[in-house]
């Protein structure tokens, strides 16, 4: 009986791997639509998590520079000279009888805007509304007035030391004393000074809180 050919791609009962099964076994996928679409998708995530690390990197390196001071990032400042006006003009000591003061309470302090309405009162000055207000300035006083009352609200200062004068858009000459947490007490008559100068204006570089233009009131009940 004649022996069956010998396999010789079987070795001890187990398949010996040629050549050509490894070059069948290493070809490529056929390029299907699937495979294509799932390449774009890992070329898109690597794009995207490039560009991710790219804005991550630039948003230290900014954060480090403008910890260091190397970058300054450009702020809304206002302009001292808008928001609070002080004019350089020299102004002559107005008459207290040719002046009409408004007086406002600020403080905790109940009657102290009849106290010194009395007070200016009694210096000749005509004292028109009395009476409570809020402010958030922290000072002696404001004294406010248009650009018609500065000569005026020149003498109320000088009255009032260590107050702040603050320009608004009233166009009538009178003035408003806004009384805040630091006031003491007017100025002694005989020691009021009565030579030419100019209006006082600190509040910019000194103690301001509140946001121009200022809330001051036009009616208010009398009292304070």
């Amino acid at each position: 009986m004649a022996r069956k050919p010998k396999d010789v791609k079987v070795l001890h009962g187990h398949r010996v791997v040629t050549a050509s099964d490894l070059d069948a076994a290493l070809v490529p996928p056929e390029d299907t639509e699937g495979n294509r679409v799932r390449r774009r998708r890992r070329i898109l995530h690597a794009v995207v998590l490039a560009l991710l690390a790219g804005l991550i990197a630039a948003a230290i390196v900014t954060a480090l520079a403008i910890m260091n001071g190397q970058l300054k990032v450009p702020t809304a400042e206002r302009s001292s000279a808008a928001a609070s006006p002080c004019p350089d003009a020299t102004f002559d000591y107005t008459p207290p009888e040719k002046i009409t003061v408004s007086v406002f309470n600020a403080t905790n302090r109940p009657g102290l805007a009849r106290i010194v309405a009395d007070g200016f009162a009694a210096r000749k000055f005509i004292v028109g509304a009395v009476g409570n207000t809020t402010s958030s300035y922290r000072g002696v006083a404001l004294v406010v007035s248009g650009a018609a009352g500065q000569s005026a609200a020149f003498s109320v200062q000088r009255n009032l030391p260590g107050s702040d004068y603050v320009q608004d858009g009233r166009t009538d000459p009178g003035v408003d004393v806004i009384l805040t947490g630091d006031y003491k007490e007017l100025a002694k008559p005989e020691l009021v000074d009565q030579t030419p100068g100019k209006l006082s204006c600190p509040r910019e570089a000194r103690r301001i809180v509140d946001e121009p233009p200022l809330p001051v009131p036009t009616a208010v009940p009398p009292g304070g």
